[in-house]
């Protein structure tokens, strides 16, 4: 019941801050448009995430998905501030990303078996 409930409350917090996405992609979409691209992924994906913290057992897939995507984006992020192709400072994003990827994966909630599920749609 507490773990329901951790991944619940990640899962609104993690929908809340990249749905907060939308007002950094007003401001740059003339300026930076890969920026204003990517920031209207993270925005529609934190609709899916407040969608999913209704019944997180159902939505696996996504918070697998947003966890994987956090690492692959933040090794990303890894291999440009080695290059010099982003300031330094912008580092930190790796590593919330990293954690944000940590925590989804420590809170997912375990896999239902074939039998319970069955046994629920009868």
């Amino acid at each position: 019941m507490r773990r329901e409930r951790a991944v619940k409350v990640a899962l609104v917090l993690l929908g809340l801050l990249f749905c907060a996405g939308v007002y950094p992609l007003v401001l740059r979409a003339k300026e930076e448009p890969a920026l204003a691209m990517m920031m209207s992924l993270y925005t529609t994906l934190g609709v899916f995430l407040l969608l999913a913290a209704r019944n997180p057992s159902a939505d696996r897939r996504l918070i697998g998905f947003t966890a994987w995507s956090s690492f692959a984006h933040a090794a990303v992020m890894a291999v440009q501030g080695s290059l010099h192709w982003i300031a330094r400072s912008e580092l930190i994003g790796s590593v919330v990303l990293i954690i944000i990827g940590i925590a989804l994966i420590a809170l997912s909630p375990p896999k239902q078996s074939n039998e319970r599920t069955v046994a629920v749609g009868v």
